[in-house]
């Protein structure tokens, strides 16, 4: 029997009958007419093939075929009860759910390690994947659930999406500690321009907003190396003398690991916002809403 024969409000009927004992009892039980229950009870027989109940004087016997159901059914009608009402109620300590959230691979060592601790104790059954996304299809991708949420720039979207935004998010220069370029902790515009520089982009080419901004002078650096992850990119200037640009926020909390210097740019470069993103028809989830305040709280922290 597929499931697509069978009205479940029917296999509630059944479980009343059976606990009851009669049809008189399910139908004060379940607040339907007796004739109701028993319609109910003869579509059963003909689904199941089986009479289920037989009378005996004033009870009804469940017959071994009704017997060897209920168990089961009765596992089965719980579990969803359970389920349907997780949905409504979202408890972290206890609640199984799955997070896809869509992130540029430089902000993934500094999101997840702060938000691998957040969870660790309070929500120990949740689990949280980063995925990499493309930003054109950014809306779709949250609309059907591949994504949960999204961390990016400023990125053109629907009525449909829903953002938070944080920042402004100011750019500084790290250097490997006792940097032989460096006099007293300062950059000045003539030794930045000098050093080779190391650039953490999602992107395989072209310039980056400090680029941008020098370009406007008439200037260029040098960049020598180029990766995606700015974790990678503060262990390859503890073992060199390059240099790297990134977002204050990250440098900073990436340097509690790696204790480089941090120096402020010499030359301005506009300051940026970015977002939090969420589709609407999560809007009003518990579970979603919950990991969203967790991920607010996490990038208001020195963004």
């Amino acid at each position: 029997m597929l499931l697509n024969q069978i009205d479940l409000n029917l296999l509630v009927v059944l479980d009343a009958i059976y606990s009851e004992g009669s049809i008189t009892g399910a139908a004060a039980k379940l607040h339907l007419s007796q004739p109701a229950i028993s319609h109910s009870l003869q579509r059963l027989r003909e689904l199941l093939e089986d009479p289920l109940f037989t009378r005996e004087g004033r009870k009804i016997i469940p017959t071994p075929v009704a017997r060897a159901l209920m168990e089961p059914l009765r596992r089965s009608l719980r579990g969803l009860e359970t389920t349907l009402n997780e949905v409504r109620r979202f408890e972290p300590s206890t609640t199984r759910r799955h997070f896809r959230i869509g992130l540029r691979e430089g902000l993934e060592a500094d999101v997840l390690m702060r938000l691998a601790g957040k969870i660790a104790k309070a929500a120990p059954h949740i689990d949280v994947s980063a995925i990499r996304f493309d930003r054109r299809n950014l809306e779709a991708d949250l609309a059907a659930g591949r994504l949960d949420l999204a961390i990016d720039i400023a990125i053109p979207h629907g009525e449909r999406i829903r953002r938070k935004k944080f920042g402004p998010v100011e750019m500084v220069c790290v250097v490997r500690r006792g940097h032989p370029r460096l006099r007293r902790r300062k950059l000045d515009l003539e030794t930045y321009l000098e050093l080779d520089h190391i650039v953490s982009s999602s992107r395989p080419d072209g310039p980056w907003l400090e680029d941008v901004a020098l370009a406007r002078r008439g200037q260029s650096r040098r960049v020598r190396l180029r990766c995606q992850h700015y974790f990678t990119a503060f262990c390859v200037i503890s073992e060199s003398d390059l240099a790297l640009t990134i977002p204050e926020g990250p440098a900073i909390r990436l340097n509690r690991y790696f204790r480089q210097t941090i120096v402020p740019l010499p030359f301005r470069v506009p300051s940026f916002d970015f977002f939090l993103y969420w589709h609407d028809n999560v809007e009003n989830d518990p579970a979603n809403h919950w990991m969203r305040e967790l991920l607010i709280e996490l990038l208001l922290e020195h963004s």
